[in-house]
């Protein structure tokens, strides 16, 4: 079996060295925009959702209720924000992790917060 040849590191051509790619001032600017306004469409519908479970669970229901039906609007709000948002199309599957995720842990935060601080 033949070896392959090595290169010797004096054999460093303008082919062979690593360029950086150019780098899209505008296109970063634009997506950290976006990514920061989907964030805040993200915080603001687990507070709506956070007192909407809080009222339910006051109402008398059990907490099964204000759970499933946390769980399904977070589960549609990926829809919701590419309705409100149309460049929400260039979002990444980590840049959707991060909002569901986020969603999710304000919603349980914001509402187990209010049903200690809220009891009467």
């Amino acid at each position: 079996m033949a070896k392959k040849a090595r290169r010797k590191l004096d054999e460093d051509t303008p082919e062979t060295r690593f360029q950086f790619p150019d780098f899209e001032v505008e296109k970063f600017l634009r997506h950290e925009f976006e990514q920061t306004f989907a964030t805040m469409l993200a915080i603001g519908l687990a507070v709506a959702l956070a007192v909407v479970s809080w009222a339910l669970d006051r109402a008398g229901l059990p907490y099964v209720v204000p759970a499933a039906i946390g769980v399904a609007v977070i589960a549609f709000s990926p829809f919701l924000i590419q309705r409100l948002r149309p460049a929400a199309e260039e979002y990444t599957k980590g840049d959707w992790v991060g909002l569901i995720l986020t969603e999710a842990f304000g919603w349980l935060g914001i509402w187990f917060l209010l049903l200690d601080v809220l009891r009467l």
